[in-house]
């Protein structure tokens, strides 16, 4: 037979014994013949990882051929791993399983793939397992990377994770949304039992409570501070996010020919479509006022409110910002990492290329989202005077700031000077300005202003009306957003610029004199 008793080889065994009843094993001289015994394949593995021999053995064969396919297939696995310890444990662990199960022996080429993802080499990689190995290889925006490590962590390894990876069905993933829209059922209900049992626990009235109400409150408090905080729901564009998550990380696992089948592609949810941009009309207004809810998550004022916020905010160190945000319809990110260099007050026109967005709670610089998002957009004549306003400002206050930090170094304090980050919007001392600080000084303003309330998020869809009531079209729209797509700018503003569109229909027929009367004068 074939291989030395070390490295392994082919012989053959029976099961015949002697007249004391211990086997002959290789001893017998039965052995000779074609059809006696049984073929037997023995190779040394690597050791395991207390460096402890061990050995991989397989018998019942029906050929020697068959026994020297499976032989050479066990030595093809053990040469892949070359002189990597790690890697030849590994294999070894596999082979050893695979003994031990009575497995087929896997195709060298598989285990090669596998090894080199630096999955697990038997096939029973969970999807937990894969998440993990998967997210720590992307090489994304580091808050990309941090929404997929938030999937991962509250959804996906709770609830699908323990399942294996080639055996994850499409009824699995739709188990997991199943149980979020239950859990969300809860939520839902909680959250309005608290509403209720503050209602009930609050005193309303301006004079102080009578002794019978004062107990009664204390009892009512109590069961309040018993119950469960406010706990938001996941909502359907969260739970497409979810899925988005889930599936391109599956479509990583087919790239490395890990499943061949992606089941988060044919789970059904929600459309989870984007909101409808509203105009904060008297109606609406009013309604919000008595209930305090706003019709719509995404809100835009009318040009009259815009132009109200903007003289309120004309005061503010920021005004720039806004007004730019307000026409030009920039990112709070992009508008706070926009460099000066991108700035071409001449030319009138301004080039998105960096962002500072918030990372956990730190600023961080990172290109723009999307290929579509850095772009060269034009600047109206307003917007340059502005823009030229403020950087009259900013070097006034450099000038100050510098001034300032002599007087203190000289006092012994250290104050350093005014530090150039290049930047457009930056504090007081020119380092990068903090996203959350432009949304708090926006906010203070619209409470200053007297406003409804919109987010600043929504300034920026507020630049969609002005951008219509001055003639853009829809794709106009698209290109000063840099929406990635039209479809996207038509789902979000339609309902907006059809209000728009009514507005300018009834200035139009306003400005054509009639002998009759119009209806509303009859």
């Amino acid at each position: 037979m074939t291989g030395s008793r070390r490295a392994g080889g082919i012989t053959k065994r029976c099961e015949c014994r002697d007249p004391a009843g211990k086997l002959l094993s290789n001893a017998c001289p039965k052995l000779v013949k074609k059809n006696h015994g049984a073929l037997y394949v023995r190779q040394e593995l690597p050791p395991d990882a207390e460096g402890k021999r061990r050995t991989f053995r397989r018998t019942g064969y029906g050929g020697v051929a068959d026994a020297q396919t499976e032989l050479d297939k066990v030595r093809a696995i053990l040469r892949i791993a070359g002189d990597d310890e790690d890697a030849r444990r590994r294999v070894g662990d596999l082979l050893q399983n695979v003994m031990r199960d009575r497995l087929d022996i896997p195709e060298p080429t598989e285990v090669s793939r596998r090894l080199g993802v630096g999955v697990p080499l038997d096939g029973a990689m969970t999807v937990a397992e894969w998440l993990d190995t998967w997210v720590a290889a992307k090489r994304t925006r580091k808050t990309t990377t941090t929404g997929y490590l938030s999937h991962i962590r509250v959804h996906l390894k709770p609830g699908v994770g323990h399942y294996r990876l080639d055996r994850f069905t499409v009824g699995h993933a739709q188990e997991m949304f199943d149980a979020i829209d239950d859990a969300n059922e809860v939520i839902a209900a909680e959250n309005a039992a608290r509403r209720e049992q503050e209602a009930r626990a609050t005193w309303g009235k301006r004079s102080r409570p009578p002794a019978h109400e004062a107990a009664r409150l204390a009892v009512e408090r109590a069961k309040l501070a018993e119950m469960r905080p406010y706990r938001p729901v996941t909502g359907p564009a969260t739970k497409q996010r979810i899925r988005s998550t889930l599936r391109v990380a599956l479509n990583g696992a087919i790239k490395r020919q890990l499943i061949t089948f992606n089941p988060a592609s044919w789970v059904e949810l929600d459309s989870g479509k984007r909101p409808k941009a509203v105009l904060w009309d008297d109606r609406r207004i009013e309604h919000w006022q008595r209930t305090g809810e706003k019709p719509s998550a995404v809100m835009v004022w009318t040009p009259t409110q815009i132009g109200a916020f903007l003289d309120v905010a004309e005061s503010d160190r920021l005004y720039a910002l806004f007004h730019l945000i307000a026409f030009r319809g920039l990112r709070r990110g992009e508008a706070v990492g926009q460099d000066w260099v991108n700035v071409d007050l001449d030319g009138q026109a301004i080039t998105i290329a960096k962002e500072i967005v918030v990372h956990g709670w730190v600023p961080v610089e990172t290109e723009p989202k999307t290929d579509g998002s850095a772009a060269t957009i034009g600047l109206d004549t307003v917007n340059v005077q502005a823009l030229r306003e403020h950087r009259a400002r900013q070097l006034a206050e450099r000038k100050a700031w510098n001034k300032r930090a002599a007087r203190e170094r000289a006092a012994g304090r250290h104050v350093a000077d005014w530090v150039d980050m290049g930047k457009v919007f930056v504090q007081e001392n020119g380092t990068w300005l903090h996203p959350e600080v432009v949304s708090e000084a926006f906010r203070r303003i619209v409470r200053t202003a007297g406003l409804p309330p919109i987010n600043l998020r929504d300034l920026r869809h507020c630049a969609a009306t002005l951008i219509h009531g001055g003639g853009g079209d829809m794709y106009v729209i698209k290109e000063t957003l840099r929406h990635s797509g039209i479809k996207l700018a038509s789902d979000t503003y339609t309902s907006l610029l059809k209000q728009v569109d009514l507005e300018i229909a009834e200035k139009a027929v306003g400005l054509v004199p009639r002998a009759r009367k119009s209806p509303e004068s009859e």
